[in-house]
């Protein structure tokens, strides 16, 4: 990946140290995350600092926040082709409470009638994941 502060510039965010240090961070999460996961990993960092970076990173499509009703917030790196998060699905397991993007599945297309205008998209499945399966 490009230099931190490149990559956030050409999406629209300043690149300040806080924002650099917690990209870093996010960008080496390979599954979903919370805001707690990043807290963890960043024990010295202030929590509304961490916030504001999560929800600043999102507004500028970095990453997509994902509600799927384990009643935390979860988010990941957005790696859509647009701007209108509509590409992957999530898929999240009942029974370890992990939540997976699956970047090689889409989203059927939904047609809606034309006075609807699609802005985003949440997909996601339920059920059980490979390692609570065994």
């Amino acid at each position: 990946m490009k230099h931190y502060s490149e990559y956030l510039q050409e999406h629209g965010v300043k690149p300040t140290a806080v924002r650099i240090l917690v990209w870093e961070e996010v960008a080496a999460m390979t599954e979903t995350f919370t805001l707690a996961d990043l807290e963890n990993a960043m024990p010295h960092m202030d929590r509304s600092s961490i916030y504001r970076a999560l929800r600043l990173f999102a507004e500028h499509h970095l990453l997509h926040e994902l509600n799927d009703a384990t009643g935390l917030k979860k988010y990941c790196v957005c790696r859509c082709t647009d701007h209108h998060h509509l590409n992957h699905i999530h898929f999240n397991c009942t029974h370890c409470g992990k939540t997976f993007c699956l970047e090689d599945y889409s989203i059927p297309l939904v047609v809606l009638p034309k006075e609807f205008r699609i802005e985003e998209a949440e997909y996601i499945i339920k059920g059980v994941c490979p390692k609570c399966s065994r």
